[in-house]
């Protein structure tokens, strides 16, 4: 089983990840990570009504694109661990329904395909699950829309304004005695850092303290 070192869980089950997969937007299709995607979409709404259904869209396509690529069943999976930006996690779930699989919605912001990575780990971890997927979507424009100004508000964006991710990621895991495959050793949970910064459009200021935060 799992043992600890500080803050730190160390994993003795070589939890690996089996497979993944990236679905994104246009903007993110130009930019310098662009081969790294697997499915590139020119259309933001991807053909839907809304962009919260596109947002769920685009993680719909990435689990089953991730679910190809390590030629795995809906049925080999035993749970997703998934979130999203929007109230209630309802980008991930409504995009989960028609999977059959069971999930775990998880809301960590920005850190939450790492919280899933880390959830997933963990459950394989202790013999209950054999495999399983990690997964969270994002969309430029339902965020912008869920913590800021509607876009059909037509306000001006400020200096410090930043851009959120239209873009879904999945990643199958399990355990796996295939060296090639990148190992899930061990996980650390951060601890809340709050700076007290109240710019909305500022949310770098609000996460730099952790992220610059290193335990010796």
């Amino acid at each position: 089983m799992a043992t600890r070192n500080g803050g730190t869980v160390i994993l003795e089950k070589s939890v690996r990840i089996i497979s993944n997969a990236a679905a994104v937007g246009k903007k993110e299709g130009e930019g310098p990570l662009k081969s790294e995607f697997d499915l590139v979409f020119q259309d933001d709404k991807l053909g839907q009504i809304s962009w919260e259904k596109a947002e769920s869209e685009l993680l719909s396509m990435a689990v089953k694109k991730a679910l190809a690529n390590g030629n795995t069943e809906n049925s080999e999976v035993d749970a997703v661990f998934s979130g999203d930006l929007l109230d209630q996690c309802i980008g991930s779930s409504f995009s989960l329904r028609g999977f059959s699989i069971p999930v775990c919605g998880l809301y960590g912001a920005c850190s939450t395909m790492a919280l899933s990575l880390c959830a997933a780990s963990l459950a394989i971890e202790t013999g209950g699950f054999r495999q399983c997927i990690a997964a969270t979507c994002s969309h430029f424009c339902s965020a912008e829309r869920q913590f800021r100004f509607p876009l059909e508000y037509g306000g001006q964006r400020t200096p410090t304004s930043q851009w959120t991710v239209t873009g879904a990621g999945a990643a199958l895991l399990g355990e796996s005695r295939n060296k090639n495959l990148p190992r899930i050793e061990k996980l650390h949970l951060g601890t809340i850092c709050d700076l007290g910064i109240t710019d909305a459009n500022n949310m770098g200021a609000a996460m730099a303290p952790v992220d610059v935060k290193i335990e010796p």
